[in-house]
């Protein structure tokens, strides 16, 4: 086929992919797998190319830590951590959602969000069966503030790591540029989850005397796992620090802690693989597939170049149609293509917007592209990897969060973390 028609054909078949996969009248990853392979076969990719448009990494990092959690909850230290919460906030609902989400995004910070909730999540399935309550709203915030906390550092988000590595920008760069209106994100996303669910989520006396009485020091019986688990997961969580100094990729470093803790505690794999959320990993790679079709055919990177000349290589405009187009579009598709895709882009325009102007560098271009391509992925719920793995894990034990469902809470914040977002690159560089 021509390029022209694979232009077209692309977008056809991601679109049609994309109602089912909203409609959920099928199985998500029925459609995402059904939709990547007819691009592989109408030839828009090669089935080579398709094999090298999936994120291995991203992959082999989830099973690594599906492993790790299946292995430590066996443990008890999730109930453990789950009673431990309850009581810190004396049972009340509504300040154990908020208090998750703060703890959600802080971890996010410092290790990816995939990984955070992958801890977190258990953690909330119990608790919320303890208090007898809807775990959905607080596995949707969890989502939301895993993204939004992963956004201020270089290696909370994966878009962040890419863009860290084209511009030469260190942790501490993230931090000190992206803190501030994360924090402020996160501070209105608390005050409204409060007023939304004060009257909403309700826990009787009786329940919340009972989750008081709970004595979580015997749930742990065996200390010699538990150290070793820990062991492991300290290890893991260095390593997520760490990976960039040493060159070793986070995959790497969670399978091999995975495989150590399965001789450690002499698990048996089968039983192990058997928990794995295969459903979610299909999912992903599908995707992966279905948004390489897009990249492929030029789609994105044709996007992204006409909306970027609607600036007229005005630096202030710009950044903010960077910002806005980044939201827009991460949530809509795979936040990682989508920044591998606009990292020329921004290194071939951005010279050309400085000329004439106080700037010294275009740095704000990827402040902007950093906030809108990580808070972009709380827009819908296949924005952004956390989202599906969390979907998948409430609906594997018994809980459906739908994607109209989620878009009631991801919408709102998305919208107020895109202002926020452009007020305070306007104060910082342009004010």
């Amino acid at each position: 086929m021509g390029p022209a028609l694979n232009f077209y054909l692309s977008i056809f078949i991601f679109l049609i992919a994309y109602i089912f996969i909203i409609s959920e009248k099928i199985n998500r990853m029925i459609v995402a797998l059904l939709g990547a392979t007819i691009m592989i076969f109408v030839k828009i990719l090669f089935s080579d190319k398709a094999l090298e448009l999936i994120d291995w990494n991203v992959i082999l990092l989830l099973i690594g830590m599906m492993l790790i959690v299946n292995m430590i909850k066996k443990i008890g230290i999730f109930e453990w951590l789950a009673i431990k919460t309850a009581k810190l906030v004396k049972g009340n609902p509504v300040y154990l959602m908020i208090l998750l989400m703060w703890i959600t995004a802080i971890i996010s910070a410092f290790l990816d969000n995939v990984t955070t909730v992958l801890l977190i999540a258990p953690v909330i399935l119990l608790l919320s069966a303890q208090m007898k309550i809807t775990p959905i709203p607080f596995l949707i915030t969890q989502i939301l503030a895993s993204n939004i906390g992963g956004t201020s550092t270089l290696i909370g988000d994966p878009p962040n790591i890419l863009i860290g590595s084209a511009a030469n920008l260190s942790f501490m760069d993230f931090l000190a540029n992206l803190i501030l209106p994360i924090f402020s994100i996160m501070s209105i996303l608390s005050v409204a989850i409060y007023l939304i669910f004060k009257n909403k989520l309700k826990v009787s006396k009786e329940l919340r005397a009972e989750i008081m009485s709970y004595d979580e020091r015997g749930i742990i019986t065996d200390n010699v796992k538990l150290w070793k688990s820990l062991g492991i997961l300290a290890f893991v969580f260095i390593g997520f620090l760490l990976h960039n100094l040493f060159h070793y990729e986070p995959y790497l470093i969670a399978l091999f802690g995975a495989t150590l803790l399965m001789f450690l505690l002499k698990e048996e794999p089968e039983h192990l693989f058997a928990d794995v959320e295969w459903t979610t990993l299909f999912f992903f790679i599908g995707l992966f597939i279905l948004v390489g079709g897009l990249q492929e055919s030029g789609v994105i990177k044709f996007v992204a170049e006409k909306i970027i000349k609607l600036s007229g290589n005005n630096i202030f405009i710009l950044t903010i149609v960077i910002l806005f187009m980044s939201i827009v579009l991460s949530a809509i598709v795979d936040n990682i293509p989508f920044v591998i895709t606009m990292i020329p882009i921004i290194k071939q325009i951005g010279p050309q917007a400085i000329e004439n102007t106080k700037f010294s560098n275009f740095e704000v271009l990827w402040w902007a592209l950093a906030l809108g391509a990580c808070l972009g992925g709380n827009g819908t719920l296949i924005g952004a990897s956390a989202n599906v793995v969390v979907a998948g894990l409430a609906e594997k034990n018994g809980y459906k969060i739908s994607f109209v469902e989620f878009l009631k809470y991801g919408v709102p914040i998305t919208i107020v973390a895109a202002v926020i977002s452009g007020f305070y690159l306007y104060f910082k560089y342009f004010f």
